[in-house]
This record gives C-alpha cells, sequence and structure tokens, in this order.
C-alpha cells in the first residue's frame, strides 16, 4: 500500500520583486520546498505510520528538482522514498501541465490509491493542480481538507468550509488537498537529515505533456483612475470647507 505526496521545489516569494510594469522578478528568489507541501508530507506521515503504508514524495519541475538539496530537504520531513520528473522544460510550467506530469508519475509509481497535496504552490498559489491532477487521474478531489484517519480505501475526511465542518467517507482512490492547518510540521533533526542522504530516488522519464495552450504576452500593473472633483468656490467659504471636508471624509482620506 502507497500513499503519494506532490510537493514542488519552486522559488520561495519572500525572495521575489515586482518590477515597474507589474511582473514578477524571480531571478534572485531561492528555491524551497513550501510550507504547505511541508503540512502534506507530516499527514502523509502519520497516516502511513498508523496504516503500515509506503510515503513516496513527487514531484515534477526543471533540473533543480532532482538536486541533492532538493532531495534531501524532502526526504528529512519524513517520506520514504521518492519519484521525480526533473525536467526543464516543466520549469515553471503552468497548473495544467504539472497536474497532467504528475498525473502520469503517479503512475508510474504504482499502487498508490491516495496522492495528498498542499492547498496551493509558493509560487503560483493557483490551487488548481489538485483538482486537475484527479481529473486526468480519474479520480474524486476534496480541498480544504483538515483531517484524514483511517486506511487507505477507507478514510474518514474531516474539511472545514465557508458553510460549517463537514465529515466525509471516502472508500476508493482519491486526491485530498490538506489546509494549512491540518497538521504542525516536524522540524527535521540532524538524525533526519543524515538519514535522507541515505533514502532512494528515483529520476522518472514520461512523456512530455502537451504544451500550454495559453501564453503570458504582457503584463501591467493595475490601471489608476484619476478622480477629481471642484468644490465650490470662495463665494461662501464656510460652505466650500464643509464641502470639502464631506468629500475628504467620502473617500476616507480624513
Amino acid at each position: 500500500m502507497k500513499i503519494a505526496v506532490a510537493y514542488k521545489w519552486a522559488p520561495n516569494p519572500q525572495d521575489a520583486s515586482v518590477t515597474g510594469d507589474g511582473a514578477v522578478d524571480w531571478s534572485r528568489a531561492k528555491a524551497s520546498l513550501s510550507e504547505y507541501d511541508q503540512v502534506a508530507i507530516e499527514v502523509g506521515r502519520r497516516l502511513a505510520d498508523a496504516t503500515g503504508a509506503e510515503l513516496v514524495g513527487v514531484t515534477v519541475g526543471g533540473a533543480d528538482a532532482g538536486s541533492p538539496m532538493a532531495r534531501k530537504t524532502a526526504l528529512s520531513r519524513g517520506l520514504d522514498r521518492l519519484a521525480i520528473v526533473a525536467d526543464d522544460s516543466l520549469a515553471g510550467a503552468s497548473a495544467g501541465r504539472t497536474a497532467a506530469a504528475l498525473a502520469a508519475l503517479v503512475r508510474e509509481v504504482g499502487d498508490a490509491d491516495l496522492v495528498l497535496t498542499g492547498d496551493a504552490s509558493q509560487d503560483l498559489g493557483a490551487q488548481m493542480v489538485p483538482g486537475v491532477l484527479a481529473a486526468v487521474l480519474g479520480w474524486p478531489v476534496l480541498t480544504d481538507v483538515t483531517s484524514v484517519t483511517g486506511t487507505v480505501g477507507d478514510l474518514t475526511v474531516g474539511r472545514v468550509l465557508d458553510t460549517g465542518a463537514q465529515t466525509l467517507r471516502v472508500t476508493g482512490p482519491a486526491v485530498l488537498a490538506l489546509a494549512g492547518d491540518a497538521a504542525v510540521p516536524r522540524v527535521p533533526g540532524m538524525k533526519d537529515i543524515l538519514a535522507a542522504g541515505k533514502k532512494p530516488t528515483a529520476v522518472v522519464e514520461i512523456a512530455s505533456p502537451p504544451a500550454d495552450p495559453l501564453t503570458v504576452l504582457a503584463t501591467a500593473p493595475p490601471a489608476m483612475k484619476a478622480r477629481t472633483r471642484r468644490v465650490l468656490d470662495g463665494s461662501d467659504p464656510a460652505a466650500a470647507a464643509a464641502e470639502l471636508v464631506a468629500a475628504l471624509r467620502a473617500d476616507k482620506v480624513i
């Protein structure tokens, strides 16, 4: 029995900057494992420990996704092994291409009837990959998951929605996207970091996903609408002052 956890080695948005034309400059951003994915790994580790399942980390991305630093960082969080697609053609790929490649990788791993993901990736934050991944696999998807108990094939899943709390039973393969507060990720110790270097990693080649049908042609900051309001002339200074104060308060200037 296997549980797959999809994670992403991605640029940290804290290191990014926005240029004058509204584009995000990632050139100085260092890659890391996002806090959302750390939650998914922690939930997966607890579930695997309770059921005896193998916990397999799956990721797709550029060549840096297979770097020693990326592998050791992910494995030290509690994964048993990794399956990686490290292809520069997938660097910065859209949510659709990433999800399609992840689905192919999950099939390559085999015998995984549960895929856990974070709420969103730290670079794009589109929250689309879990849904597209599930659609490609032909599995149901549940988002905003706060708890997972039971065994693979018979899980009890808790969710917190705007309309209230929800508890569901999942009796087949599924993709679960974990909410950020589903668990507190463990902090790897020296023993975990050293053990990570001895865990197996498979670098997998898959058929390249179809080209992204969407292309960003240009970016620009939001257009600012100039607003002017003319105050009455000074023939009645008191009335003009009162109108000016009212206008400033209406625009929340004062």
